[in-house]
C-alpha cells in the first residue's frame, strides 16, 4: 500500500508553522525535506511528518 504524502500546505496547517519557518528549519536540519512525487510536486511522507511531530521539541 502507497504511504500518504503530505503537500505544503497540508505541512503548514499540521505543523503550525508557516511556510517560511518550514523552509528556515529545512535548511538548518531541524525539518525533514519533503520527497519528489513527480517532476513539479513534492510532498512530504506522512511517516516522516507524524515521526517530527512525536520528537519535536516542547515550546513553553
Amino acid at each position: 500500500m502507497l504511504e500518504k504524502h503530505y503537500r505544503r500546505t497540508e505541512v503548514e496547517a499540521i505543523s503550525d508553522l508557516s511556510r517560511s519557518t518550514i523552509y528556515d528549519m529545512m535548511n538548518r536540519g531541524e525539518f525533514p525535506r519533503p520527497v519528489r512525487l513527480t517532476t513539479k510536486a513534492v510532498g512530504w511522507p506522512e511517516s516522516l511528518i507524524r515521526g517530527w511531530l512525536e520528537n519535536r521539541p516542547e515550546v513553553i
